[in-house]
């Protein structure tokens, strides 16, 4: 007797008794593509549930489904050859979207509800989405029409987004891929302790959308998006309070805007600049503001570059940003922000902030030259404290000789897009109401000639200026400052 309890907890050691696992075909799915197997795969939780957790495995096979409730310890498994096919609007197969509880709206409505998602959890712990299967959102609208009791353009059972994690903690998603994704292949909000690793995204809207969240890692992922952002965390009001967003890091990643599914087909084909396309963003949601936010080793392709909008009066400090290559960028390299759409509770009477932002070691080629890098604040409350370090921007140059003295539109209450403000008056750096800009060892390029300055300064106070390399055409100055004071430059 002593030998056999010895045998079992060498056994509970190592680790060799694996963990339950409920093969979904056991509960009736066929995996055919023409059943809807999402009543199978959700009676295959509730069964992991009651024995206290465990896998629920899809294997080989097409899924038909609806709404996948997802809930605490379960390690949703998807086999390699699995696919999840989210199921059409007709079949009115998705859970109705929660009602917000009266509370007044601040953020969009692919912010607001969630359960009426392919895969959605709410309230739950240690949950996972893993396996090398493939996530196809074919069912699911990319509009922005989401209303409580789950109303889409007139039609009720439409799925909006592929995977919808709200307020839950200890989260993995790993190895999965999501085609078409609906308006947002992953959202999470308001989430902790989470690890996001070797996901890739080839969808028709946004690609990861991480909102109020902290704790978290994102690494080693591929995310396509030719028509919306690719990576963004938000600080919205949708858990009915500012929450800031904190303590992320994410690292080798690649972020690209090919035409949706070119990516996983492998051929990879441009689409037209349009809206936007790709880039990593902090914004426009921002009522809680960011904190303590890392980016590194990551390549962007036919893609916006860094946008770091904070617009909603939430404060935006502690964010470094280094080892990044771009090329074919849309738009803009590098956009810093603050503006004051204040689109949150009228009680609220804080301006919006940044400060301490650290971005260092980017190359990038094929710039469009609408917007050099900007760093915009407001009048009454500049940007503080911004290093850009080890920089190197190619422009394809075309800008006027007219543009310096154009008269940049302030952020105000606008939508901060650069799109819409148009030509920037410098072609490498324009800076406005900043306090403590630190530039060293930039190099700015163009193909064609452009008839503006390298870096124009407004109401900038305490810069420096070290090792700018920039060519100018003939007549044109290299700096350019009005009602800038403390500047220092060095060739």
């Amino acid at each position: 007797m002593k030998q056999l309890l010895t045998l079992l907890a060498f056994l509970v050691s190592s680790n060799t008794i694996a963990a339950p696992v409920y093969n979904v075909r056991d509960f009736g799915a066929k995996g055919d593509g023409k059943t809807l197997d999402s009543p199978a795969i959700n009676a295959a939780i509730e069964a992991a549930v009651n024995d206290g957790g465990g896998q629920v495995l899809l294997p080989a096979g097409t899924y038909l489904s609806g709404s996948i409730r997802l809930k605490s310890n379960i390690d949703l498994h998807l086999a390699a050859g699995c696919t999840i096919l989210a199921a059409p609007a007709s079949m009115k197969a998705y859970d109705e979207s929660e009602s917000f509880g009266g509370f007044p709206e601040y953020q969009d409505g692919g912010h607001t509800y969630f359960h009426n998602s392919l895969i959605w959890a709410e309230g739950q712990t240690n949950v996972s989405i893993t396996g090398h299967g493939r996530i196809d959102g074919k069912g699911l609208t990319k509009k922005d029409t989401e209303k409580a009791g789950n109303v889409q353009g007139g039609s009720i059972g439409t799925g909006d987004k592929a995977i919808a994690l709200k307020l839950c903690r200890q989260v993995t998603i790993r190895d999965i891929t999501i085609y078409r994704g609906g308006h947002f292949g992953i959202i999470m909000t308001g989430c902790d302790l989470s690890t996001i690793d070797n996901v890739t995204i080839d969808t028709n809207r946004d690609g990861f959308d991480i909102d109020c969240c902290k704790y978290m890692t994102i690494t080693n992922c591929r995310i396509n998006t030719p028509s919306d952002d690719a990576l963004v965390l938000k600080s919205s009001y949708a858990l009915k309070k500012p929450v800031v967003c904190e303590h992320i890091a994410v690292s080798n990643c690649n972020i690209t805007g090919y035409k949706c599914g070119t990516l996983l087909d492998g051929t990879y084909v441009p689409e037209p600049v349009g809206w936007v396309c790709g880039r990593f963003k902090l914004g426009t949601e921002s009522n809680g503001g960011y904190r303590n936010i890392s980016l590194t080793n990551c390549t962007f392709a036919y893609s916006s570059g860094l946008a770091f909008e904070e617009v909603d009066q939430g404060r935006m400090e502690n964010i470094v940003v280094s080892n990044i290559t771009m090329s074919h960028v849309h738009h803009y390299p590098i956009y810093i922000t603050t503006g004051c759409r204040n689109r949150g509770p009228k009680e609220v009477t804080q301006p919006s902030s940044a400060r301490d932002i650290q971005i260092s070691n980017v190359i990038a080629d094929d710039c469009d030259s609408l917007c050099s890098i900007i760093v915009t604040g407001m009048k009454n409350e500049p940007v503080r404290n911004v290093w850009l370090s080890n920089i190197r921007l190619y422009f394809k140059g075309g800008g006027t000789r007219d543009l310096v003295n154009k008269d940049y539109r302030e952020q105000g209450t606008n939508y901060p897009e650069p799109k819409f403000a148009g030509w920037t008056p410098a072609y490498g750096l324009y800076a406005r109401h900043v306090e403590g800009l630190h530039v060293n060892d930039v190099t700015f390029r163009y193909e064609r000639p452009d008839y503006r300055p390298a870096v124009v300064l407004d109401d900038v106070r305490d810069c420096t200026l070290r090792a700018i390399d920039a060519p100018t055409e003939d007549g044109v100055d290299k700096v350019v400052q009005f009602r800038s004071e403390n500047i220092k430059t060095e060739d």
